[in-house]
Parts: C-alpha cells; structure tokens; sequence
C-alpha cells in the first residue's frame, strides 16, 4: 500500500487542519462572549413578569391606600365605604385572574380595564386615591406587550384618573386645572418610564436570544472539534498500523517465501511449517491493510456525499477485493449527519470485511418522510437470531451510540447463506415539492 504524507493526510480529514483550528478559535470566542454577556447589567436582574414582585406590590400597596382612605377627606362616609370596596374589588380581582395575566395572555385586556375603571371610581370617591395609579401603570406596561396598545390604555387610566379626581373635588376650574396638571405629568412620566424600560427589557431579550445562540454554536463547535480529534486519532492509529504492523507482516512473507526457496525439498515437515507461517503472515496482512483502510478517514469538504460514498466503495473495493456498488438518492442532508453517515457506513463495511466472507456488497442512502436511511447488505455468510445484548465488540455498540447522538436507530437482520443487512435511521425534516 502507498504511503501518504502527513499533509494529504491531514487534507482527508473532516473538521482537521485549518477547520479544527477555527473551531477552537470560535469556541473560544463563543466562551468570551458568554462571559461578556453574564457580566453586563441586563433587565433580567428583577424579573419584572415574576408574580412574587406583584403580590408583594399589590399585597402592600392597597392595604396602605385603604388605610389613606380612612384618614383622607371624603364628602361622605359612604364615599369612604364606596371606595375600600374598589380597592377590594382590585384585590380579589388580582387573585382571581390579574396575576394570571403575566403568563396567560388572554387575562390582560380584562385586568387592565378593571384598573381603568377602579382607579377611576377610587379618585371620584376619595380624591387622594388617585395615588392608585403608582402600582396601576407599570402593571399595564407589564401586561402589555404591544407599546402602541400599552400607550392607548396608559392614556385611558389617566384621563379615567383625572375624571374621578375632578368629580371627588367637585366640578370647579380650580379641580380641573389640578387634575389636568397632575395628570399631564403622570402621562408624560408614565410614556417616559414605560418606553424606556420597555426598551431595556426588549434589549435583554434580545441578549438572552443571543446568548442562547452562542451557547447553541459553542455546542456545536465544540462537537466538530470533538470529531476532529476523533478522525485525527483514527488517521493516526491507521499510519501506525500501515508503517509498523503491516511492513512487518509484509517482511514476514518475504522472509517465509525466502526460506521456502533456501530449504531442500527433502525437508517437507519444515516446509509446511513455513507454508503456515506465510499463509498466516498473509491474512494478518490482510487484516492489517483493512484495518486501515477502515480507520483512515474519507475526504467530505466540498465534495457530495454521494462523491464520498462512491470514493469509500471504491478505496474498500481495491483494498480487500469485495465488490461495493454505491448508491446516494439522498439531497440537502446537513453536514453533521453525512458525517455520522459516513463513520456508519465505514463500520459497516469493516464488519463486511471481518465477518460476513461476502463477494459484494452495497452502500444506499436514500431520503423520506421518515429520515434519511443508510443501508450496507451484503452476499456473505449472514447473521441468524441477531440481538443487540449479543453486542461484545466496539463496532457495531459504537455505531449504536453514535447514531443515537442524534436521534437515530440501529437495525441489523439477516439470514444465514443470504446475507446481512445494517440499517441506519435517522429522522429528519423533508420539504416535499409540490
């Protein structure tokens, strides 16, 4: 077998050479940023949906405001009674479906108009709870996620505030100069604060979505750096197989044939013995030369996986003399799946050469609505009563773990005489044209 250099090598090698130094250079990078972003302020410091913060705001706030009712003026003591029961009403109505609200949508609208309304009442009935409002507005911009429609019922609460302050005070120009300057102020520090923390808490979103991007790409950097090693490791173990076990198995046969030549033919027991120490030599040398066209690895770069699969079937042809006939229907398969196809159908082929003693075989990858399937049969002497607890070796239990990584299956049958079949499985979205 022709030796390679180090550097064709390293050129078939998937995710090897420059490729396995940008990954570390990107998980890295990914690792900085990760960093970066865990170490600058973000909105998610409080958590503004978090109910514990509301029962706490609301569990104190409208025990204080009944308590300023009862000490504030009211016309009435009936105004007085008229609007504990609002606040009431506001409390049972935070318990009953208000604090859902933050996680069930469909509760917003309605809470937000029981606000409108009770902030409006409580001023009518006693002017300084128009205070109602300090818990009201934030909870509305919480509550709201579309700023147009926060801004509309921000709007609604003041001026339904400034009504009721105006009504509690007694229609006069006086009151309606008071409520239109306070309530002015309140909208115009309501839209402030509000636009503002609504673009803090949407720009900590948008961190939170990029740091799960670059934790998903750190992830997926660091499987290709992981493969990479794996296929350097596999190139190495094949180098080392093809410099050292087998040119010394190939001295061997020289050294029998040699001494086959040198013995007299008088000397048959002697030469039986070389015979067996050659034909020995020979299939270890096969063996030899197997292994390593097994280990070493396949060129993917910008090549097709049907190109990949037909250099495999042709490199193990002229290695070990079994015929493989190629067939690739599969298309737009993500890279990182025809590298698990690949490894598998190299497995595959390996435990054709060891095991099955087959004239032929063949490699399929072919796309559905079930996945994308890898299938290697052969002619050979087939496997009867197959399970997978019968599993001792690394071949086939590796390929099972692999697989698995990415949601697949394993299947092997076959029948003795006729022949065996590996199938892989591995589920994947198709797009169908119409």
């Amino acid at each position: 077998m022709k030796e390679r250099t180090m550097t064709q090598d390293e050129a078939h090698t998937p995710f090897a050479g420059p490729a396995c130094d940008y990954a570390r250079t990107a998980v890295n990078a990914a690792s900085s940023t990760d960093a970066a972003l865990h170490d600058q302020p973000t909105s998610a410091v409080i958590d503004m949906h978090s109910t514990n913060w509301w029962d706490l705001a609301f569990g104190l706030s409208l025990p204080l405001l009944a308590l300023m009712d009862l000490m504030s003026y009211s016309p009435t003591a009936a105004a007085h009674w008229a609007a504990l029961i609002v606040l009431a009403t506001v409390g049972v109505c935070y318990i009953a479906f208000g604090r859902r609200a933050l996680r069930q949508p469909q509760f917003a609208v309605p809470f937000v108009l029981v606000l409108v309304v009770a902030c409006g009442l409580a001023a009518a009935f006693t002017p300084s709870l128009a205070t109602l409002q300090a818990i009201a507005i934030p909870y509305v911009w919480c509550l709201i996620n579309d700023t147009r429609n926060a801004i509309v019922y921000n709007v609604l609460l003041i001026v339904a505030v400034a009504v009721g302050f105006v009504v509690g005070l007694g229609v006069s120009i006086d009151a309606v100069t008071q409520a239109v300057m306070m309530e002015g102020l309140s909208l115009i520090f309501s839209l402030a604060l509000g636009l503002w923390i609504t673009h803090i808490v949407r720009d900590g979103e948008r961190r939170g979505h990029l740091l799960h991007e670059l934790r998903s790409v750190q992830g997926q950097l660091a499987a290709a750096n992981r493969e990479a090693g794996v296929a350097s490791e596999r190139e190495r173990i094949a180098r080392e197989i093809h410099d050292t076990i087998a040119q010394s198995l190939t001295s061997l046969v020289m050294l029998a044939q040699r001494a086959r030549g040198e013995l007299p033919p008088t000397l048959a027991p002697a030469l039986e013995s070389i015979d067996l120490i050659e034909t020995t030599a020979r299939d270890a040398l096969t063996e030899a030369r197997s292994l390593v066209a097994a280990l070493a690895p396949v060129h993917v770069g910008d090549s097709s996986l049907a190109e990949v699969m037909t250099r495999l079937a042709n490199r193990f042809d002229r290695e070990t003399g079994v015929r493989v006939t190629a067939s690739v229907t599969a298309s737009a398969v993500p890279r990182e799946l025809e590298v698990v196809l690949l490894r598998c159908a190299q497995e595959g082929l390996a435990n054709v050469r060891k095991h099955a003693r087959a004239t032929e075989a063949q490699v399929s990858v072919s796309l559905d609505d079930g996945g994308v399937h890898l299938t290697v049969q052969d002619n050979g002497c087939g496997i009867a009563d197959y399970s997978p607890l019968q599993e001792t070796g690394f071949g086939l239990g590796g390929m099972r773990d692999r697989v698995a990584l990415v949601g697949g299956s394993l299947d092997v049958s076959g029948l003795p005489g006729v022949g065996t079949t590996l199938l892989v499985t591995i589920p994947m979205k198709v797009e169908l044209v119409a």
